[in-house]
């Protein structure tokens, strides 16, 4: 299947996906949406239906800003989001936990306990917004001093240090970071700097022969359309800056989204000291089409950007979407846009305790349920899931069963580069 999935990336960068899936097994994990998926339209479900995350993993929960300048706490990618089972987003999130408690070293009393601890936040979440009146629900979040209150006690004092520096941290990671770790001044105008193969300029991967003019204006026409699909004051604030000063990349960007295409266009407002960061990733059809259905938009971007608005409480100022027909290499291929960096930070789970581990799994818990919450039917599933702890139990079960699989897996995709099957590029 992740053969399957390369078909259609960029050559060159599918052996740095393989090696980013093979530093562990929580690392396949998360690159391993798909065969999850697979998995999981194997198992039984009630049929009520969500915009389902579809890749729901814990690494997939984080912090950024929102557009009122709160840092809030959210599921953050969407990139196979659609219409689907609740279950499967729940189950996806159970087996992270057990997957990251194994890889911490915790015990298998302790893990079953971390995952059940999720659930039933989850469970009684949910019951609690089907109390709730519809606006409610839609005004529902997380912020950080929310998660910061959550997990206070159940951290170490070294990991709450370091909850609030990587708060203060994320606060200061936007365009004006990013200018300045990415770019350097040249000829007076700032430029992005090339590390390969992580970040290179258009420049330098367009041949000797090839206009990059006729690129680059193919790009920026990509923007000045997508700004079609933003509301009107944001359309009006993204007019001052002036992207045909810009400098373009192409970025290397997470794991399982490794070979697929992302740029990063900097774009300048009054001056070099007013930066904006947009990033513009390639969207493919989600991973669960296959098993619930196509989406019902055609442009993959857009089935990214209407499923985010949905289950966030808050979304990008800049989120969009557009259809590049065709692409530099001649292929139709739809991009959603956003903020390269907008106050992101992901709380790290390695090496964490167990009850902080616990208390951030009900955190994510709480949230997922607050996302499936504003699209599916709140009261029909809080009704099935009841009001004991047999639903956790059985997703702890699954967890763990789930986990063990992971890595019979992530050992064959081991043996896969071992015998030259695959090429994989560790440690990029």
């Amino acid at each position: 299947m992740l053969v399957q999935q390369s078909v259609g990336r960029l050559p060159d960068l599918i052996p740095i996906r393989y090696g980013r899936m093979l530093a562990s097994p929580f690392a396949y994990f998360r690159g391993a949406a798909l065969p999850m998926a697979y998995d999981l339209s194997t198992t039984p479900v009630t049929g009520l239906a969500v915009q389902a995350c579809g890749d729901a993993h814990l690494a997939n929960f984080g912090l950024f800003g929102s557009a009122e300048r709160r840092l809030v706490f959210d599921i953050n990618d969407f990139d196979e989001t659609l219409p689907g089972p609740w279950e499967w987003d729940v189950k996806r999130l159970a087996a992270s936990l057990e997957i990251a408690a194994r890889e911490n070293g915790i015990s298998r009393r302790q893990r079953s306990a971390i995952v059940q601890a999720a659930a039933a936040r989850y469970r009684i979440a949910m019951r609690e917004f089907a109390g709730m009146s519809n606006l409610a629900v839609f005004y529902a979040s997380a912020d950080m001093e929310e998660l910061q209150r959550r997990l206070k006690s159940r951290l170490t004092s070294s990991q709450r240090s370091k909850l609030a520096k990587g708060a203060e941290k994320a606060r200061t990671r936007d365009s004006m970071q990013a200018l300045g770790k990415l770019c350097r001044i040249v000829d007076g105008r700032p430029q992005i700097v090339a590390d390969p193969p992580l970040v290179i300029p258009l420049s330098s991967l367009l041949p000797a022969d090839m206009d990059r003019t006729g690129v680059e204006k193919g790009l920026i026409a990509l923007i000045d359309s997508y700004k079609r699909t933003l509301a009107n004051d944001r359309r009006y604030l993204l007019d001052q800056y002036r992207h045909e000063l810009a400098d373009i990349a192409r970025k290397v960007v997470g794991v399982g989204s490794v070979g697929t295409r992302c740029w990063i266009v900097l774009m300048l407002g009054r001056d070099s000291a007013d930066p904006l960061f947009l990033q513009m990733k390639e969207a493919g059809p989600s991973v669960l089409s296959e098993f619930v259905g196509r989406s019902r938009y055609e442009n993959q971007g857009q089935r990214v950007v209407e499923g985010q608005r949905l289950m966030q409480a808050a979304s990008d100022a800049f989120l969009g979407w557009q259809r590049l027909n065709p692409a530099p290499d001649g292929v139709v291929r739809d991009f959603y846009i956003r903020q390269l960096r907008d106050w992101k930070f992901s709380v790290d789970t390695q090496a964490m305790a167990p009850s902080g581990l616990s208390d951030y799994g009900e955190v994510c818990g709480w949230t997922l349920a607050r996302a499936h919450a504003r699209s599916g039917d709140r009261i029909a599933i809080s009704a099935y899931l009841g009001g004991s702890d047999t639903f956790d139990k059985a997703i702890a079960e699954f967890a763990a069963a789930y986990a063990d699989q992971n890595e019979r897996d992530y050992a064959v995709l081991g043996e896969a580069a071992t015998s030259g099957r695959i090429l994989a590029q560790r440690g990029v």
